[in-house]
């Protein structure tokens, strides 16, 4: 079967996590992907490597070396698409910048993720994944329990997965433009850059007004549980089914006046009365949200993980059978395929013949003086709500679609409106009423792409699902995105965020031997956005080829498994041993937080290199060294001393030090950040100032736009009505509140 990325090759110079991971993804989708190691092998021995390289090719080079040097200058050459993450400068020391190998090769997509952008102060900092965390406020102080001022680490690579991420976007949206106009261009996406759209809603600040809680007072019901089994459960009360939960346990005058404390209690009894197993399918059965607090050793073996095609079997790995994560995004017509383990090849097998000609470089820099959005005269239809979905929407409008969303009136809140639906125009429009479907029914008449995130069969009642879309447009492109998938046997289930934590190992992971937890971010939600927005993007470049639409399938649980790629797998001897729980500073001694005399530095080095200790004054014969008594000298050592000092120090001798960041306001504030529009102060119209986040990659022909404020909600229905001839009839549609244009409150 035909896939996406068929006829596409990448050279992937990837090491460690996010250029691996990358690469792995558009290999999936079936782009040819070469990955060159050093002689020495992968500069990080780990299993997930059988995961991440997946479906490629691998020869090993010594770029150092002018012989081999030339041989990947000549794949640089054959290629589409160029995957690095080194620091910024070792590429051109390498010869191999974009501006060096674009002349030979002027459609060359070259992708970059360092650690820290090319023009960020921090740019010689080795950008560890535990920086990147210190340095974004992910490993911040929990604030409450005995560790209340401790940082808490999370095994999770957040930054990298999400450069990956974000980079496969990009990538995909320079395809699309370089079939037009025949010449790629550089990308950028440092790793401390990607993390910011994964704080969005955690760090949104409304200055002047403040907005109604989002969650409302059921919130408190949003919570984990010990039940009767000793095991725990995810509630999540905020669907339209929290009312017959509560009837259901009696709870019918919620909330009541007593204290939180006596609510709690109460709650937690009621939980403790019924087994973890009795609760997840009684709850679910009810429509209501529920899942067990699952290991992820649970999870992989689980049935619906299996079905569903959120967990494959990778056969003849190095370490044998493998189970890993499955395919995210997956397409109807070109559904992606992992193409078996990683294969070792001569270099002699590889053809080298140059991918482009020579372009008119003065026609070229005119264009790129232009900056035409890659996606103008794309029509989106965003039906979303909450996060994954309405970030799909988003990130299409920064890349230039025209995304409309539709809200319905039976919400009288949109949800983190302020965060998600920038760049964007908004109806308010009923949709269980004929005129409202009507209505749609025009809209989608020159749309391109129809994004929703209702649970499986809910589209489908309401008879706006892809089957029923594509009878009237066949060459509609139609993304799903939900918490558990379009296949398996819990496709029908509702879910947010929390519930996909719960269900794939993240709550117990985060949480250890105690209460699961959930993630400093909803990592899982904008992942997911950003991954159906990979797959439209995709399904976009089919349709140029073959004129055909067809359906986009992904969900947060796969978004949770694809994060977990480090250590979510399944083989022979596999341990399940990774850092887990609260009392984490860091994976080892030489990757994590030590205390100072002023607050917390989180360092980060190869344990190769640990020799290099020994020039600050720490135990010169590291070799012979207890782990334990090393680290207790560190600690011992550090503390004495203020995180600049140490920052400094480290510094000097090629150690990476950050300062923990405890407060999200010290990085919204930082003038570096707002300067490149990672935070960005604007007026609401109704609001006043409001900060978000902005965009992280940063593309040289065809920037991002951050777009415009969110609107008030339902406040561009004439407008949208107008363009598909219906501008008359707007009065009566607001009489009749088939059309709202006030009372929808902004969340």
């Amino acid at each position: 079967m035909t896939q996406a990325l068929d006829g596409i090759r990448v050279v992937d110079f990837g090491q460690y996590i996010a250029g691996p991971l990358l690469g792995m993804i558009l290999a999936d989708q079936g782009a040819d992907v070469i990955h060159i190691d050093p002689p020495t092998g992968p500069s990080w021995d780990t299993p997930a490597n059988q995961t991440w390289h997946r479906g490629k090719k691998t020869i090993s080079l010594n770029l150092k070396d002018p012989a081999d040097n030339k041989v990947a200058k000549s794949i640089i050459d054959s290629a589409d698409i160029l995957i690095e993450n080194f620091r910024p400068g070792v590429m051109s020391r390498l010869g191999m910048d974009y501006s060096q190998v674009v002349v030979s090769n002027p459609g060359l997509i070259y992708c970059s993720m360092p650690g820290f952008a090319h023009d960020d102060p921090r740019s010689t900092m080795r950008g560890w994944e535990g920086i990147i965390g210190a340095a974004t406020w992910t490993y911040r102080p929990s604030g409450s329990g005995k560790n209340s001022n401790r940082p808490v680490y999370t095994p999770i690579p957040i930054a990298s997965s999400y450069a990956a991420f974000i980079s496969s976007v990009s990538i995909s949206m320079a395809l699309f433009h370089r079939e037009s106009y025949g010449y790629g261009q550089n990308i950028e996406v440092p790793l401390f850059d990607a993390m910011f759209p994964a704080m969005g809603s955690r760090v949104i600040t409304m200055h002047d007004k403040q907005t109604t809680n989002n969650r409302g007072s059921n919130a408190t019901w949003t919570r984990t549980f010990e039940c009767s089994d000793g095991q725990w459960v995810q509630y999540h009360a905020g669907n339209l089914k929290f009312s017959d939960f509560l009837k259901f346990t009696k709870a019918v005058n919620w909330p009541s006046s007593d204290s939180p404390a006596v609510e709690s209690d109460r709650m937690e009894k009621l939980f403790r009365t019924r087994s973890a197993s009795e609760w997840e399918d009684l709850i679910s059965d009810m429509g209501s949200e529920c899942s067990i607090c699952r290991t992820s050793a649970e999870w992989i073996i689980h049935p619906h993980a299996r079905e569903s095609g959120m967990v494959a079997e990778v056969k003849g790995t190095v370490l044998g059978d493998m189970l890993q994560p499955g395919i995210n995004a997956r397409l109807s017509k070109t559904p992606g395929n992992i193409r078996g383990p990683v294969t070792n090849i001569d270099i002699g097998s590889i053809d080298m013949t140059p991918k482009f000609s020579l372009v008119d470089v003065e026609s070229k820099q005119v264009y790129a003086q232009q900056k035409h959005p890659i996606l103008e005269g794309i029509k989106v239809l965003d039906l979303c709500i909450v996060l994954a979905g309405p970030t799909c929407g988003r990130t299409l409008a920064e890349f230039g679609a025209n995304v409309i969303k539709i809200d319905s009136p039976d919400r009288l809140r949109v949800s983190f409106h302020n965060e998600i639906n920038r760049a964007k125009r908004s109806i308010v429009l009923d949709l269980k009423t004929q005129s409202g479907l009507d209505i749609f029914w025009k809209l989608v008449e020159d749309a391109d792409i129809i994004v929703q995130n209702f649970r499986k069969g809910v589209a489908e009642k309401l008879g706006i699902g892809y089957d029923q879309v594509k009878t009237r447009k066949p060459d509609i492109i139609y993304a799903s995105l939900n918490t558990y998938g379009q296949e398996g046997e819990l496709s029908y289930r509702p879910g947010h965020e929390q519930i996909a934590q719960a269900a794939t190992g993240m709550q117990k992971r985060f949480g250890g031997t105690g209460q699961p937890l959930t993630q400093p971010f909803a990592i899982n939600d904008y992942g997911t956005g950003y991954m159906g927005a990979y797959g439209v993007v995709l399904a976009l470049l089919n349709r140029n080829r073959t004129g055909e639409g067809q359906h986009v399938d992904t969900a947060l649980t796969y978004t949770s498994c694809t994060l977990q790629s480090p250590f979510f797998m399944d083989f022979p001897g596999k341990n399940w041993d990774e850092t887990s729980g609260q009392d984490a500073l860091g994976s080892s001694v030489f990757n994590r937080a030590y205390k100072c005399n002023d607050g917390w530095v989180f360092v980060s080095l190869p344990s190769s290199h640990a020799e290099k200790l020994a020039n600050i004054g720490i135990q010169g014969d590291i070799a012979g060294f207890g782990m334990r008594d090393l680290e207790i000298d560190l600690e011992e050592k550090i503390a004495e001393q203020s995180t600049e000092y140490w920052i400094e120090l480290f510094g000097k001798i090629d150690i990476a030090a950050h300062r923990v960041v405890e407060k999200a306001s010290e990085l919204l504030e930082n003038e570096w950040v707002m300067s490149h529009g990672l935070s960005v102060t604007r007026e609401h119209q109704e609001l006043g100032r409001i900060t978000t986040t902005g965009p992280a990659p940063r593309l040289s022909v065809t920037p991002v736009f951050i777009g415009r404020q969110a609107p008030k909600p339902g406040s561009d229905a004439k407008e949208i009505l107008a363009e598909i001839g219906l501008v008359e009839e707007f009065d009566g549609l607001v009489s009749e509140n088939i059309v709202r244009i006030d009372g929808i409150v902004p969340g």
